[in-house]
């Protein structure tokens, strides 16, 4: 939704948006390695980049077409993930049960070589945080998270220009979007785990095949949250909530980075070193104080600057010049 905005706007202009575009994307590619290689190997900014090159070239087709090839590039990711999965249950069981060590079920001593690494200084744990992050920019992004982006971009924009996601369909349109979404998803994504279980969460069939009742119903579940999200913004509630999301979504490039550091300090050496000694409910209240403390803090940042300030730098960059930072006096 955000590309067919910032290049409708621009072309209402009589300017040329494709050069702007890309010049946008490349300096979110180059963040995203920085963020991945540096900070975190689960950097999701390089795969964003590279989706947002490709769903240029849609911007002006028909709400039907943009969903249409959004479930194309679904199918696609689907299809070559479970490609993968065949070819790998057809190793010989010595290779099987190598790449199911490295990727699926570790043992021991590999656990705790990880948790070792990730305890020690920043620099020892450049190597394997460097090679993960390269397979998840080139291997995952090919083999799955690509097609997956792109469709998800592609089915946002169709939303937008339906005017679905501008807050403009009758409230019986959100309703159903909330109702269809977790009444259809939930149950998809349910069935999937029960399966995975029954299965033993054996790599031949919980990898793969075994994660596509999740990567169908967690599309579905995002018609549901987008519904509801919409019901709630056109109400006359929560108020407060519907600001401070406002604020952590203005802020969202800040805040996603801000999550990498905030947790970089909590769980690696250089910082507290938790890495591998927190619970799960520990993990979950964790996620949760992160969360009130963004939601806090984004509406505060925002009455006296103008962007968050990664958002400042991405658009300083892509305009090449200082953008305006600070708000005036009032």
């Amino acid at each position: 939704a955000g590309i067919v905005l910032m290049t409708s706007r621009i072309e209402r202009r009589g300017g040329r948006p494709g050069p702007l575009h890309y010049r946008r994307m490349g300096w979110l590619m180059l963040f995203g390695l920085l963020h991945g290689h540096l900070l975190w190997s689960g950097d999701i900014l390089w795969i964003y980049g590279v989706a947002g090159l490709v769903v240029y070239l849609f911007r002006k087709r028909s709400p039907r077409t943009l969903v249409a090839s959004a479930l194309i590039f679904f199918a696609i990711g689907s299809a070559i993930f479970c490609a993968v999965g065949l070819f790998i249950r057809s190793l010989p069981p010595d290779q099987l049960e190598a790449f199911a060590r490295e990727n699926w079920r570790p043992t021991a001593e590999m656990i705790q070589d990880e948790i070792a690494v990730f305890r020690s200084g920043w620099l020892g744990q450049m190597p394997l945080r460097s090679s993960e992050a390269f397979v998840n920019e080139t291997l995952v992004l090919l083999i799955l998270l690509g097609w997956k982006a792109i469709g998800n971009m592609l089915l946002g924009m169709g939303l937008f220009k339906w005017r679905v996601l501008t807050g403009e369909q009758p409230r019986l349109v959100y309703v159903r979007m909330a109702a269809a979404g977790f009444l259809i998803g939930l149950p998809i994504v349910a069935f999937g785990i029960w399966k995975n279980f029954a299965a033993g969460w054996d790599v031949r069939y919980s990898f793969f095949f075994g994660s596509q009742f999740n990567y169908w119903g967690a599309i579905v579940v995002d018609i549901g949250w987008i519904g509801a999200i919409m019901l709630m913004c056109a109400s006359g509630r929560l108020t407060r909530l519907k600001a401070a999301l406002g604020a952590v979504g203005r802020t969202a490039f800040s805040n996603y980075i801000l999550h990498t550091l905030i947790c970089s300090v909590l769980f690696y050496g250089n910082g507290f070193g938790l890495f591998g000694a927190v619970s799960r409910v520990q993990q979950i209240l964790i996620v949760v104080a992160i969360w009130l403390v963004q939601l806090a803090v984004a509406p505060l940042w925002l009455r006296r600057f103008a962007f968050g300030p990664l958002e400042w730098l991405w658009r300083s960059l892509t305009y090449w010049r200082m953008m305006p930072f600070v708000l005036a006096s009032r």
